[in-house]
């Protein structure tokens, strides 16, 4: 089972964040503004920084500064022996004051191995759908939850593609695509998909996730996420479909974190209309 941190929701930063005029009468009566989001994607390699030692205060601290909404994070420990016994998500979820959901990947070292989601708001129905792989391998998996966000509730999604089977990977972004796609006919909920893709701008998985998906990250040559020290290539991305919302762009940048992991991390800023609100 899959469990829902349930934490503050620090009332006071959602009602700066979207104004009183958002509130109650407001939004029955249809007259809700665009509301913004802050996009964090970040593998953060179990915790461990360039110097080897696994700090999340370190990397709460880049959550923080990052003003993050909603954040998605691959390669999560959950008391696992490497790790010290910690359960990652739930001293993130505390460290940050964010909602967090766990998605469980694969037993690991006494614990278990996954991904993480961190949201501002609620998080429910979590769910792990399983991509293509071999069983006697590490499976992939896209971690799915519903982000209960007041004005638009919408489906965020992480997850991490092969990094060394170019079948597995192009065949795991196929199926990520499909089930997008099934997503989408069955709800009008905006997706937003973040994770690393193991997979350069332009390459066969990244194309194949844009049959149903649109890259917020654009196809820009200046987003190097990996290596850290000194980044040569993007792996990392966030791509949406918003049914029910016009979405634009703010920005999009790599934050200059060079020790809290082997990947820095990605941020989009983003303005949300819902539908019919305009």
């Amino acid at each position: 089972m899959q469990s829902l941190l349930n934490l503050s929701s620090r009332r006071s930063v959602l009602a700066a964040l979207l104004g009183s005029s958002l509130a109650g009468p407001a939004l029955a009566a249809g007259r809700s503004q665009p509301f913004s989001l802050q996009v964090l994607c970040w593998n953060m390699h179990h915790g461990r920084g360039t110097d080897d030692r696994i700090d999340l205060p370190r990397q709460a601290a880049v959550i923080t500064a990052a003003k993050a909404d909603i954040v998605a994070l691959q390669e999560v420990d959950q008391q696992t022996e490497r790790s010290g016994g910690v359960d990652q998500l739930a001293e993130l979820a505390r460290l940050t004051g964010l909602h967090g959901w766990f998605a469980h990947q694969l037993d690991f070292e006494g614990g278990r191995y996954g991904q993480a989601l961190l949201s501002r708001w609620p998080l429910a129905s979590g769910t792990v759908h399983w991509l293509p792989g071999r069983p006697d391998r590490e499976r992939r998996i896209a971690g799915a939850a519903i982000v209960q966000h007041p004005l638009l509730p919408f489906r965020f999604i992480t997850t991490h593609l092969h990094h060394n089977n170019a079948e597995f990977r192009l065949e795991q972004a196929r199926e990520l695509a499909r089930l997008c796609q099934q997503f989408r006919d069955s709800s009008s909920q905006p997706i937003i998909v973040a994770g690393d893709l193991n997979a350069v701008p332009d390459s066969p998985p990244v194309q194949a996730l844009e049959t149903a998906l649109q890259r917020i990250t654009g196809k820009a040559d200046s987003l190097l996420t990996f290596p850290v020290s000194q980044p040569t290539r993007q792996i990392d991305y966030i791509l949406y479909t918003a049914a029910a919302a016009a979405v634009e762009v703010l920005d999009v940048k790599v934050l200059p974190e060079q020790a809290a992991s082997d990947h820095r991390p990605l941020l989009a800023s983003l303005n949300l209309q819902p539908a019919g609100q305009e």
